[in-house]
Parts: C-alpha cells; structure tokens; sequence
C-alpha cells in the first residue's frame, strides 16, 4: 500500500508541475519543451513543446563533442537519420515524435550490407530539436539515443493457418464440409486430406449440395453452357454472359458487405445534398441559418449561375449572372425584401447574429443592363436587386458581422432586357464596431448629423436605415467631377462649392442640364428622416424627424436658348433648429427639432458678348458655373436656466420671494452685507433730507 501511496503522489506531483509550466508559459509569451531532456533506448521518442506554438518550426541537427554546450546552437538543419512530426494537443502545447528510419538488424558473417548494425551497439548519438520562431532560436531540448541491435530469426516456425480464399467468389471455400485440419472427415468427399481408399468407404454416402463442395453447373441461359448442336433457336441472341464468379450460392454463406450500383450521368439538375450543421466554422466549411439551412448566394458553378448556391467559410468570391427579361421579375434574387436579406444566421459559437441591410440606389442603368427599344410602349419595372455585396467579419471560428449593401434600380423594359446582376462576398478579420453615436443622449458639437431612411418590414414594423448627411469638399481643381464629400457635423456652419463645366450644347438641352444637377445635389441629402437626440433607437420611429425639402423662385419660367438655361438649382441651403431640451449633471443636451432643405434656382449664361465669343459659336467650348451647398444651425431660443431641484419645488417655505419668514438668510445681520446695506439706508435718508454727512 505504502508503495501504490507513492507511485500515486508522484504522478499527481507531475501533473500539478505540468500544469504550473503550461500556466508559466502562457502568461509570459514563451515557449519550453517538456522535459527538457531526454534518453531513449528505442526508435522513437516524443516530448512536449508549451507556450505559444502558433508559428513555431521545428529544426533537427546533430550534436558532437563541439557544439555539445549549445555554443553553435542555430536554426540550420543538418541530416539525421530520425524523421520529425508534431501534433498539436490544444491551443498552447504541440507533441514532438521523433522516429528512427533505419534498421536495427544485427549483420551476420561477411555482410557488407549497410542497412544493418555491425555492433551490439547501434545508435550512440545525441539529437538536438530546436523550436525557431523566424529563423530565430526560441529553445532546444537534446534527446541522447543508446539502441542495440535486435536478432531476428532466420526460419519462421510452421504456420499452422488454415488458407480460405476469397469469400466474395467462393462459397465457403471449395469444400465447406472439411472441418478438422490435416484429418479425414467422414462423407466429405471433397476433403483433401482423405485418400482414395477412404473415399471408397463412404462414396454412396457423401454430402451433397455446395456443402459438399458440389455446386450446380451452369443454367441453360448461360451462353457457356449450350453446345452449337444442342442450342435452342433463340441462343445465342438472348443467353447471358456471366462471370464463374456470379454463383447464386455465395449468399447462403458470405454475409459481406452490399454492392450499390452508382447511378451514371443525369441531365437533371443534381439536388443538394441535406445540410449538415458544424458546431464550429473551419475554412471551407458552408455557413448555416438559424433553421439549419444553407446560407446562399448566388455564384458560378461550372461557368453557370446558381441562385441557390451555399457560401464557403473564409471563401471570397465575385459573380456576374446575365438573365434575359421580358417582363419584370418577381421573385428573389432580382426582386428582394428586407426580411428576404434580413434572416438570422449561426455565429459558429451557439450564437445566432442577423444580416444588417444597407440600401443604394443607381441613377445609370447602363452597368447593369441593355435593352433593345422597339415600338411597344415601356414597362417600368421598380426597385430591381441589381447587386448584393455581402462583408462576412470573422474573428477564429466566430463570424461577428454580416453586411450586405443592395443596389436597386428602376428602368424602363421595352421588348428585352439582358440584365447583368453583381454578388459578391468578402470575409474581413476583426469585430465590426457598432455605429458611432452623435451624444448621449443629445448631440454634441463636432459629431455628425444623424439621418436615415425608413424601410418597412412585411410583418408592417418600420426600420429606420442609416445613411450620411454631405456637403461639397472640393479638392484639387476644384471641379465638380473631382469634387469629395464631408459629413455635416453638429454645431457647425459651412459653406463650400465646387465648378460645374457647361457649353452651348450643354444649354440647348436644358432639361438634361437640370436633371444632370439635381442628381449631383440629391447625393447630398438623399434621406427622408434625420435623429432628434444623438442615440436614436432605430426601431422607434418616432425618435426622428422628417426633413422638409423646398425649392424657392420655382414660379419662375423656365426658358431656354442656345447660350442661356433658367431654372437651374445651383445652391443647397441646410437649416436645423435645435433646442436644449434638459441638463445632465450642469451640461445641456441639445436636440434636432426641425430640419429644412431648400434649393435655389438660378440661370446660367454664357459670356459671349463681354467674353469669349467661341463660347457660343463652338458647341464644345465650356464655361465654370459654380454649384454650392451650405448648412446653417439654429438655436431655438427658451428657458436655458437648470431646470428646478426637487428640493425648491417642494420645500417653497424656504423660497424668499414667497415669504414674509426668509430662513435661509437667518444670519444675515452679522454679515457684512449687513453693514453695507445699513450705510446705504443711511446714505440715503440723509440724500433725501438735504443733510450731508460729514467728512
């Protein structure tokens, strides 16, 4: 007992000192091998390698009598006769086998062969294996080998083992009724072991059927089995040409495994096979919804598109699917809801995360489409998905985010329409970091504007999508087609504009002119609804406002000439109210109460009298017309005084303008305000008296 006692405590003593180095290790970013040395007797030998692994390389080199005290220690491999393989055992330890790849034979007389020892002692070396972290040494462990050769026997004993042959093609053997080796068995007239003389004894009596070893010959339809003369009219077009193998007795003894033919080529489309959910998400495995589906995007397959195609862990891809229409669509994926995009997808960590939906729209239709114009009056075919671009953010085996941005598009169908539709998916390493607030919970000065646009849901519940509120940023030359965008921050009037190039052909066509500048002044503001308070719930709608758009001087006519276009919209004018609405610990919170957008039209001319006269004689010639856009903050002016303590509305007896008894000013006497106010009284009663005080 005292014994076992001891072989228990010193295990336990090793298991707590492995878990102190693995904990070491951890804490301090190292690396160690466990033990850190070793002698082995056999051809193989393994050790422990803790710490951080994740990019460790293993070096295998020799040790001699120069480089036995580490001095040339290196991450230079050298040629051994030992093979190196690791295991990884957790996310901090790696297992280290080494094995020997050579013979451990002892050579006999005159044998020159070298794959064998000529001593008893075969293998006296030292190995170093040295764990490198970029080509730089990180720790070592030596590992000393003593092996003797091994005597192997020159003649093997009798084997005793009976040979059956294959069962797939026998049954049973050729003779299931010999049961007892190297002995005669009685009526078992297929029995090797039994002489003719034996035979003789039993002849009349033996076992008959594929026990006996006697198995019927061919059946007539075999095509083997009819001679030429005694062939029916029908042979030889209808016999059958089977193998000897083929016998109809193998299944009263082999119970083997069953053949399944394979179904050849199909023209039908090959169905999915059923999903089967990972608990954890490995590079290349498909992603799952919450119902234990496949979560599709359409991709090419085989230089076709599939609608329904799974998307792969950490596979980025990019697809372009053409499809002909002749009516608009109506079902997915060139016609999508937000609950069709919307739908709760399997995180890979028991989590469950929802795909958050961001809508753009394109004004050119030409990237996605051509269409061919025939005399049938147009269709208008509205909010066609025209490009889903999904950003999966991942993070180890997690997925943390998922994004997708739709681009809908509305066009005019004429007779055909070839419709190219973009998808995209692209995994992004990191957490998506959550929407950046403006205040908590008012705005603060220097924070963007809040907006957005509502979208709603088939169940009837509004969601509000966030966008971007802009003015120009211009750039370089100041142009309109190299003009840049910057958000509308809090508290912060701006003004900015930018050169928008226009000619006499440009002019002639003023309707195309107008509509060419309302389009670059709408991407300014092209939102509906902008957040009262800086942390708006995106749920509740009525965290938001709506945003008024007015056009001024729109009364006036639009005419139009070669060198001259009215009506033009050329200057954005923002204007928000905001309003302190309370006081959090002294600091007021200001939130939006209004918000207006007004446009100002104007009229371009060209300056062909005072200026350049090619200007309207040649219809290239441009001239700089400039386009701006402004934002103007408001304050609603009102009771900016901290709102009342609960105390003073209460307690209104100690309020000194609301009582004779004035308790808070109970000591006022003794103070030298006192004084003050008494030389004053005094001062002025003499005023009034004509008596003067004398100095």
């Amino acid at each position: 007992m005292a014994v076992i006692f001891l072989e228990f405590s010193f295990h336990v003593l090793q298991f707590i000192s492995f878990l102190l180095i693995t904990s070491l290790v951890n804490t301090q970013n190292i690396v160690v091998f466990q033990p850190s040395f070793l002698v082995t007797s056999g051809p193989s030998a393994n050790v422990l390698l803790l710490g951080n692994t994740s990019q460790i390389s293993f070096i295998l080199r020799k040790v001699n009598r120069q480089n036995s005290k580490g001095s040339n220690e290196s991450c230079v491999a050298e040629e051994t006769q030992w093979t190196l393989t690791r295991e990884h055992l957790g996310n901090a330890a790696v297992q280290v086998r080494l094995k020997l790849e050579r013979s451990l034979r002892l050579c006999g007389l005159n044998e020159t062969d070298l794959d064998c020892c000529p001593r008893r002692l075969c293998v006296l070396e030292a190995i170093q294996v040295a764990a490198c972290l970029s080509d730089v040494l990180q720790t070592s462990v030596t590992i000393q080998a003593r092996i003797y050769a091994r005597i192997f026997p020159t003649l093997s004993g009798p084997d005793n083992k009976t040979i059956i042959t294959n069962q797939v093609y026998q049954p049973l053997g050729s003779c299931p009724c010999d049961l007892t080796l190297r002995k005669c068995d009685i009526r078992c007239c297929c029995d090797k072991d039994c002489s003719p003389d034996d035979v003789e004894l039993f002849r009349s009596q033996c076992f008959k059927g594929p026990f006996g070893g006697q198995v019927s010959s061919a059946p007539d339809f075999q095509c083997s089995s009819q001679a030429a003369k005694n062939s029916p009219d029908w042979f030889p077009f209808l016999c059958v040409t089977s193998p000897p193998e083929n016998n109809p007795y193998l299944g009263l003894f082999y119970q083997g495994d069953k053949i399944v033919p394979t179904r050849g080529p199909s023209f039908n489309t090959p169905a999915l096979p059923a999903p089967v959910p990972t608990t954890m998400y490995h590079q290349g495995s498909p992603i799952f919804t919450i119902d234990d589906q496949y979560f599709t995007i359409p991709q090419l397959v085989l230089g076709r598109c599939v609608k329904n195609s799974p998307v792969a862990f950490l596979k980025n891809f990019k697809a372009e699917c053409v499809t002909p229409l002749q009516s608009c669509p109506v079902e997915t994926p060139l016609l999508t809801t937000l609950t069709d995009l919307m739908i709760q997808v399997k995180n890979g960590q028991g989590g469950v995360i929802n795909v958050n939906v961001v809508d753009t729209g394109t004004k050119d239709f030409t990237d996605f489409g051509s269409s061919t114009t025939t005399s049938v009056s147009p269709v208008v075919c509205e909010n066609v998905t025209t490009a889903l671009d999904y950003k999966f953010h991942w993070e180890g085996n997690d997925i943390t985010n998922i994004t997708v941005v739709r681009t809908v598009a509305t066009f005019s169908l004429h007779d055909s329409v070839m419709l190219t539709t973009r998808y995209s998916a692209e995994f992004l390493k990191g957490v998506l970091k959550d929407e950046p607030k403006s205040g908590n919970p008012g705005y603060q000065t220097g924070k963007p504007v809040i907006v957005g646009n509502v979208n709603m849901l088939e169940n009837e519940t509004d969601v509000v999508q966030r966008s971007s509120l802009s003015i120009f940023n211009p750039v370089s030359d100041g142009l309109c087609s190299a003009v840049e965008k910057k958000p509308v921050l809090f508290g912060e009037n701006s003004t900015s504009g930018c050169m928008f190039p226009a000619s006499s052909l440009n002019l002639s066509q003023c309707s195309r002119l107008r509509g060419a500048v309302v389009s670059f002044l709408e991407s300014l503001v092209d939102v509906t609804l902008v957040a009262r308070a800086g942390n708006p719930d995106y749920i509740n709608v009525t965290n938001w406002s709506n945003i008024s758009f007015v056009t001024l001087n729109a009364s006036t006519t639009e005419e139009s000439t070669n060198c001259s276009c009215s009506g033009i919209p050329t200057h954005l004018e923002i204007h928000i109210w905001s309003s302190v609405t309370g006081w959090i610990d002294g600091h007021p919170q200001k939130e939006i109460s209004a918000m207006q957008v007004n446009t100002h039209l104007s009229t371009w001319t060209l300056d062909c009298e005072g200026g350049d006269v090619a200007l309207c004689l040649n219809p290239t010639e441009t001239q700089l017309f400039p386009v701006t856009s402004s934002v103007t903050f408001i304050d609603i002016l009102g009771n900016t005084r901290p709102l009342k303590t609960r105390f003073q509305i209460n307690f209104t007896e100690y309020d000194c303008s609301r009582n004779d008894i004035c308790w808070p000013e109970l000591a006022f006497p003794v103070t030298r305000f006192y004084a003050v106010l008494i030389e004053g009284q005094e001062f002025l009663v003499n005023f009034t008296t004509r008596r003067w005080p004398r100095v």
